[in-house]
């Protein structure tokens, strides 16, 4: 009966322990699942930002891409508009010198202001005003008018150039130290900015004058 007992006793003994082990690695089981969950869960979340990061990322590229593109289109159909505008341009200003040079008065009358202009400009000295030779030979017998008109005091030797014009007249000392070009070519050449700008405002409808190209 003795030894029933402590058999009885051991029995119980080890199903307690393995009831402890058991529960132990219950625990431990139940601790893994849950950190292997977790972790699971933050590398999921990790993963996930990182491709929120990358689509966000890649979103912001195609947009900068296209936003470029689009500007790009955007400067050249500017370019291109401000180009036929500004050709468009210069052919209304050279129609209308073209056509104040078939008015013998009114273009004789220009060109002598411009000289009276490049007399007051020039410093003191002899002056040598060069036109077309049609031009000479039109103001050759009226030349001693018009130059006590307009550079009264100044000796003006009048002379022809050979270089292909619209007209105008070129002005400068005797001795080369200065000169004002007044044909038609260098005016539309100092004035090659402005017109950019009119042919820009007139893509807003906003031209101004042009007559400042002719007698200003």
């Amino acid at each position: 009966m003795e030894a029933d007992a402590q058999v009885s006793q051991l029995e119980q003994a080890l199903m307690q322990q393995a009831e402890t082990l058991a529960r132990e690695q219950l625990q431990n089981a139940e601790s893994a699942r849950a950190r292997i969950l977790a972790e699971s869960a933050e590398k999921l979340k990790l993963v996930g930002e990182r491709e929120v990061l990358s689509a966000k990322v890649e979103a912001e590229r195609l947009v900068r891409r296209h936003s470029q593109a689009a500007e790009t289109r955007l400067a050249a159909d500017l370019d291109r508009l401000r180009w036929a505008l500004t050709e468009a341009t210069l052919a209304g200003v050279k129609t209308a010198f073209r056509e104040l040079v078939q008015d013998e008065t009114r273009y004789l009358e220009v060109l002598e202001s411009w000289l009276m202009s490049a007399a007051q400009a020039l410093p003191p000295g002899d002056l040598l005003a060069e036109v077309r030779p049609q031009d000479e030979k039109v103001l050759a017998s009226r030349w001693a008018e018009i130059v006590a008109r307009a550079a009264p005091g100044r000796a003006v030797t009048l002379a022809s150039h050979s270089q292909p014009s619209e007209g105008g007249i070129r002005v400068r000392l005797a001795d080369n130290r200065a000169q004002l070009d007044q044909t038609f070519e260098a005016r539309q050449a100092r004035l090659a900015d402005e017109l950019a700008r009119v042919a820009m405002e007139r893509l807003f409808a906003s031209a101004p004058d042009l007559g400042t190209l002719i007698h200003g």
